[in-house]
């Protein structure tokens, strides 16, 4: 086994073809040489990083320079016990040192070159000058010359933004740039003179030149490399730092012994506690629905394709009854024009009005150019693991696609930021009811929680703010609730119902004769709180069905007095630890007391 790795880097800016074609000619001679390391290949040079023993180097670099656009490559060597890369690597890239600005040509133009023993006698003399340093600043900590001004980025695309925050006063003094190797000089410089700069120079080979030709003289720390040394000393020895491989961070001894030192996950630089994380990656998720609904997803006109199926009652049917019996709120004619302007289809093809519809078909309605009404997009995650999440809803916003809505609706929403999940949102709030929803990001997760809320097993709490003041601090509710729904979409109490109990709390009463009351339903049928209320003599404030002194109306116009019922918490059992799990949200400025 060899004791001994040489380690080489060199560029060359110059102008190259048939980048697919040098690849296949130097991946496989590096292979057969036991070279490891990367080789970038672009239209404007060569840029590369290998190790390898020294009669495999000597090899490689023979076989370089018998090629004139490879020939007098300026290779830096270092010596190391061990092979600093993991795998050989040839890569065709648009540029070997990435800026972003194409007039920049280093094969045509480059700014002066400092020799590297000149330099030192500057700082031996005092002379003087600006040392600019261009790399990252994760480098720049590991180390750099004396009195060094950093160029402030993480990127060095980011470059020429940062020369444009560099002061004036700057552009009429002499500036020496220095980066790793020289090869971002080479850029860099080119790029100030175009800003201005009037007497700029490029250390010479950068700081491993200086290294292997001064020593470390005027120089604090050591030289950070991109390869599984880290950094290496003024010796151009490998030194003792790491790099964190979940942030990149460096890390001195020091920060190798430290107990936050969890190696792969984190470092003191990038570790975090359970709370943290979460926090982190809530505010992540929250930013992410903003831009995601910043326009609105339905305010963009679209064609909208609705599926509808054919339930067990309408077999055999026409096709305007099946359409008529199952959107009450839309009337025979409007149903019998969209059969007409062939927007009902089956199977891709137009039906009538009066073709005959069988059960299970899965009948499409295309609305062309569709546009839905604005809704509320403060959406806000509340709680978020590897199989569930849980988010405070606001309204009016729709869970589901119904009536004018499909992706204005909390699912579609969701379902685009969580692109990589397939969410199930496992109960329902009304339109305009706030609070809790609870949803699963995987199938078994879905499947141990939804039988919670089947089965009365969650603990729901609502807040509701009503009209009247109950006589009574508790009271229930038992009424059987109407199984179809009728004018609106509402419900009403009937004995020949499902069976429905609510229990209620008052927790304050107000001057202005209403109350904030706490809802706590042990079914769930659909409006329960509001239709239980309403039948008591307390309405929800807000209410568009249950407390209308007119046509009552399914929902709320985004900016209309919002209905004052709120999904407060919720308590069910976690699918993975089988313990509590309790999801609360703030409280709305209604219900402040």
């Amino acid at each position: 086994m060899n004791s001994e790795f040489i380690n080489i880097s060199a560029y060359k800016f110059v102008d190259l073809d048939n980048l697919a074609k040098r690849k296949d000619e130097l991946l496989p001679l590096c292979k057969s040489l036991e070279l490891k390391g990367t080789i970038l290949l672009s239209l404007e040079g060569i840029n590369l990083f290998v190790a390898g023993t020294r009669e495999a180097i000597d090899q490689f670099v023979d076989f370089l320079e018998q090629r004139p656009e490879y020939s007098n490559l300026p290779i830096k060597e270092s010596i190391s016990d061990h092979q600093p890369f993991s795998r050989m690597l040839v890569r065709l890239k648009k540029e070997i040192i990435s800026m972003g600005v194409e007039k920049i040509r280093p094969a045509a133009k480059t700014s002066p070159k400092l020799p590297a023993q000149t330099l030192k006698n500057w700082l031996d003399a005092g002379k003087d000058i600006t040392l600019l340093d261009v790399r990252n600043d994760y480098e720049i900590e590991v180390g750099t010359f004396s009195n060094a001004v950093p160029i402030g980025i993480d990127h060095f695309r980011k470059f020429p933004e940062a020369t444009k925050a560099l002061p004036d006063e700057l552009k009429n003094k002499p500036l020496v740039m220095f980066c790793t190797g020289g090869i971002r000089c080479e850029k860099a410089g080119p790029f100030m003179e175009e800003e201005g700069f009037n007497e700029i120079y490029q250390l010479d080979g950068g700081i491993l030149r200086y290294f292997e030709e001064c020593g470390g003289d005027h120089y604090d720390g050591e030289c950070f490399v991109f390869d599984k040394r880290v950094a290496v000393d003024s010796t151009l020895k490998e030194s003792d730092y790491e790099q964190c491989y979940a942030c990149q961070a460096v890390l001195t001894v020091d920060d190798q012994n430290s107990k936050l030192y969890q190696p792969p996950t984190s470092c003191p630089s990038c570790f975090r506690t359970d709370e943290q994380r979460l926090t982190e990656l809530l505010e992540e998720r929250n930013n992410l629905i903003a831009l995601k609904t910043t326009p609105l997803p339905g305010s963009l006109a679209y064609d909208n394709i609705r599926p509808m199926n054919v339930p067990l009652r309408f077999d055999k049917h026409k096709t305007i009854d099946f359409l008529s019996g199952m959107h009450a709120n839309l009337n025979a004619e409007y149903w019998l024009s969209e059969c007409e302007q062939n927007r009902i289809t089956y199977k891709q093809n137009p039906i009538t009005a009066e073709t005959v519809v069988r059960s299970g078909w899965r009948i499409e309605h295309h609305l062309p150019q569709t546009t839905e009404p604005a809704v509320n997009n403060q959406i806000k995650v509340l709680y978020e693991d590897d199989v569930m999440i849980a988010v405070d809803k606001p309204a009016p916003l729709p869970m589901h696609p119904c009536g004018r809505f499909n992706r204005n609706t909390l699912d579609y929403i969701i379902n685009q930021v969580y692109v990589d999940d397939q969410i199930r949102i496992l109960h329902r709030l009304d339109a305009n009811t706030t609070g809790v929803v609870i949803m699963a990001k995987k199938k078994s997760a879905a499947q141990f929680i939804h039988p919670q809320f089947v089965n009365q097993e969650v603990d729901k709490t609502y807040l509701a703010r009503v009209q009247g003041h109950p006589d009574e601090s508790q009271f229930n509710c038992e009424e059987p609730i109407s199984f179809d729904a009728s004018t609106a979409g509402s419900r009403q109490i009937n004995q020949e119902g499902r069976p429905a109990e609510t229990s209620f709390k008052v927790l304050h009463r107000f001057d202005d004769q209403t109350s904030l009351v706490e809802c706590k339903p042990k079914t769930g049928r659909t409006n329960q709180i509001r239709i239980h209320l309403s039948h008591l003599g307390f309405p929800i404030i807000g209410d568009p069905t249950y407390n209308s002194s007119g046509q009552p109306s399914q929902s709320l116009g985004l900016g209309e007095p919002p209905m004052h019922l709120h999904a407060y918490r919720v308590k069910l059992t976690h699918p993975n630890t089988s313990e509590p799990l309790e999801i609360e949200t703030s409280l709305p400025e209604w219900a402040n007391v």
